[in-house]
């Protein structure tokens, strides 16, 4: 394998076929060669993108039903972790489809132009999703976007319909995931991140306002 994939075969424990490495990091050379221009993600997360933020976006992939028809990026930014995702789908032949919210009119732009160059099934919506209502979706993940509680809130407000939710959760996450209880029910499925000690990725189901 060459080297400059290594650092994905921690992925294959998760069923990420080999084949999809190539097509990641060709999204990681677009996105450096765009960030020169514009800043998609800061200089320190451009020295180790790789693990900093494809392979933690890509983690989540085993919590994900293939056969489901639409996810739906919150605040995808420069493509974490929707792009990742839509990638890994089309190597799986998924027919997934998967929209990307970004109120930034460049990153907007930035994904368009990944999508149309990789061939992704993806929709980039350059909305404020606070502003967008009656939404539907199979699933809706965030990462880096806004705290717990917040997302919460969005989702019981601006969504009709959706099945699951997928978060990812830094340091204090368990402890913001702990106090959303005392205003949700819901059940959830956490497990520890592969690239980060301190961090979890977690799934809830069955949201519900107390």
């Amino acid at each position: 394998m060459d080297s400059n994939l290594l650092e994905y075969s921690k992925l294959e424990t998760l069923n990420v076929p080999r084949e999809t490495f190539p097509e990641l990091e060709e999204f990681r050379s677009l996105l450096l060669r765009k960030n020169e221009e514009i800043n998609l993600v800061s200089k320190n997360s451009a020295l180790n993108l790789r693990e900093r933020h494809i392979v933690d976006s890509a983690q989540i992939i085993d919590f994900i039903d293939k056969n489901q028809k639409l996810c739906t990026d919150l605040g995808s930014g420069s493509g974490f972790p929707g792009v990742v995702l839509a990638i890994i789908m089309k190597n799986k032949k998924s027919k997934m489809k998967f929209h990307l919210y970004e109120k930034s009119y460049n990153k907007s732009k930035f994904l368009k132009d990944v999508t149309r160059k990789l061939d992704l099934n993806i929709e980039v919506i350059q909305k404020d999703i606070f502003e967008v209502s009656n939404l539907k979706s199979d699933i809706i993940v965030a990462r880096a976007f806004k705290p717990i509680p917040i997302i919460l809130d969005l989702i019981n407000s601006n969504f009709s319909k959706y099945n699951n939710i997928i978060l990812f959760l830094g340091k204090n996450g368990k402890q913001l995931l702990s106090k959303s209880l005392r205003k949700w029910n819901f059940e959830c499925e956490e497990r520890k991140s592969l690239t980060n000690d301190e961090s979890s990725v977690v799934k809830i189901f069955n949201l519900k306002k107390k």
